[in-house]
């Protein structure tokens, strides 16, 4: 790569120094490690506004001077309020023993965080500490009169949750014995019947396989008696201005668990970016926090006096498309985007004329041919795919809402979790003759859920809501974003509660644009007896190649 640099070359000490901070001191490309994240961050800012490169204004600016990335954002962020440096520093945070309403809390924030969540479906739930199931002793509910019953139910559905992850991997085994399925046999490089494996590593693999599977499955049926008071565990990894928004959202919360949570995390935040966070408590950010919470006071009360007579109907459909565009005037806008990005000295406005006096075989052949060269789910459609949207208003349970809220380019709004819809229950837990411990549960759960409510603990009393309760909220987005997360979500090995969402997603959306929705290639609409079984086999395969 030629270089164009007029700076005087580094001297053999400069190098020296320079070494420890970037991964090399005479390439053009190079990564920044010098090990304060303040420092990293003000070096990409300060470097947008010299004309000198990066490793001379740290030599001139950061080398001799330790404070250099605090006074920076001291004068930058604090006074002067530019808010995009704040993205410049990044930390790495774990959050763990937080409930699963916190973690949908912190989770609803889609833009400068990525989150991992401990899986409900790889991770069994029965574990106990001290005698204790791991769930959430809300603060306010056990300084309340409602401590034991809160506790009873929780005790309870974590009781039958328990005791019966065992008895549904027999009734699986039973029902799907491992004999019926195929694995990889290493004599003839091909799957074979179970039985008529000869190696014994392929029997061994194949076993492994199969107990992973029907644990998945096990897990999955039963994860509907999980309370949201259920403890888990959280990877975040995020800028600082990510991380600063998500404090002061978590301060305006009514809830205590936030309160304690935004302490904990601003004290570690406050330790590797500090120059970052520092406006979460500061005036800004109690401003911030006031008009949050405030804004949520005005509009629980209009709510009130609007909807207060309309009678909720607990019987919507799973899946409901509320707002679409017509099917020509989203034809034309894709199609017109389809051949703008290729159109050099042409306006949207002219291309769009053009499309719409077209026949219609010629637009539909422009759009199919846009997607006709994907070969696989990762190739996914252009950006023309984001010029029409959709609405839909979804009553799924809550177990599944979880899954589903980690898609980010959509907005998603939702309600407080509650008992109101009724709940789901897998066809399995009453083949399983635990029918009656299933609806026992909930009744239990639902019984504090009410008492709760009607005693003013409106949002203390989501902790006692389990999985399996139908979960009101909506989804706006795109066609682009749509086929992306319909094509993950059908997946053979996903969860068989969002396959059947998202096959229900992409049915609606072929109804009303067929000739759009062809663009959505990998939709799988079959079902299956194991849905983890395919992957866990690739998995697998890749560890004995690698071997």
């Amino acid at each position: 790569m030629q270089s164009f640099t007029d700076e005087e070359p580094f001297s053999e000490k400069e190098r020296e120094i320079l070494l420890s901070h970037f991964t090399n001191s005479d390439k053009p490309i190079f990564a920044i490690i010098t090990p304060k994240q303040v420092d990293r961050g003000a070096l990409m800012s300060r470097y947008s506004r010299s004309d000198k490169s990066m490793r001379r204004i740290f030599l001139e600016e950061f080398a001799n001077n330790p404070n250099r990335g605090d006074e920076f954002y001291k004068r930058v962020l604090l006074e002067y309020g530019d808010d995009s440096v704040a993205e410049l520093g990044e930390a790495q945070i774990a959050i763990e023993y937080v409930s699963n309403i916190a973690a949908k809390k912190i989770e609803d924030q889609r833009i400068g965080l990525s989150y991992l969540e401990k899986s409900s479906r790889y991770v069994s739930f029965d574990k106990k500490n001290n005698g204790q199931y791991k769930y959430l002793k809300e603060k306010k509910i056990m300084n309340s009169r409602y401590a034991d019953i809160y506790i009873e139910a929780c005790d309870h559905a974590f009781d039958i949750y328990s005791k019966n992850i065992e008895a549904m991997q027999r009734f699986i085994i039973e029902r799907e014995p491992i004999d019926n399925f195929q694995f990889y046999d290493s004599i003839s490089k091909k799957d074979v019947q179970f039985n008529n494996l000869k190696e014994s590593n392929d029997i061994k693999s194949a076993q492994k396989i199969y107990k992973s599977t029907i644990k998945a499955k096990s897990l999955d049926l039963l994860r509907g008696l999980l309370p949201a008071s259920t403890l888990t565990n959280l990877g975040i990894t995020g800028n600082g201005r990510a991380f600063e928004y998500l404090l002061t959202r978590l301060y305006a919360s009514n809830l205590t668990e936030m309160n304690v949570l935004s302490d904990q995390l601003y004290e570690e935040l406050n330790l590797i970016i500090p120059s970052f966070v520092y406006r979460a408590k500061n005036q800004h950010g109690i401003s911030m926090q006031n008009y949050l919470r405030n804004t949520k006071d005005v509009i629980l009360k209009m709510a009130k006096e609007h909807l207060s007579h309309i009678k909720i109907n607990p019987n919507i459909e799973c899946v409901n498309l509320i707002f679409n565009e017509d099917n020509t005037e989203a034809e034309v806008k894709i199609a017109s985007s389809i051949l703008f990005e290729q159109a050099a000295g042409h306006t949207l406005t002219k291309i769009i004329e053009y499309v719409r006096s077209l026949p219609i075989e010629d637009r539909h052949k422009i759009i199919k041919t846009y997607t006709s060269l994907r070969t696989n789910r990762r190739q996914r459609p252009g950006r023309a795919y984001e010029m029409t949207e959709y609405t839909f208003e979804m009553l799924t349970n809550f177990g599944m809402f979880r899954d589903l809220h980690r898609h980010r380019i959509l907005t998603l709004e939702r309600q407080l979790l509650s008992t109101r819809h009724g709940y789901d229950v897998p066809k399995e837990i009453s083949d399983l003759g635990i029918l009656d411990d299933f609806k026992d549960c909930m009744y239990k759960c639902n019984e504090v859920f009410q008492i709760l409510v009607n005693d003013d603990y409106p949002e203390e009393a989501q902790y006692v809501v389990n999985f399996a309760y139908k979960y009101p909220f909506f989804m706006k987005l795109n066609l682009r974003e749509a086929t992306h997360m319909i094509e993950l979500r059908t997946l053979s090995q996903g969860h068989p509660d969002y396959r059947y969402v998202c096959q229900e997603i992409f049915k609606k959306i072929r109804n009303i644009h067929p000739i759009l929705s062809e663009g959505i290639r990998f939709v799988d609409l079959k079902d299956y007896s194991l849905e983890r079984l395919s992957s866990e086999k690739n998995i697998e395969k890749k560890k004995r190649e690698i071997r």
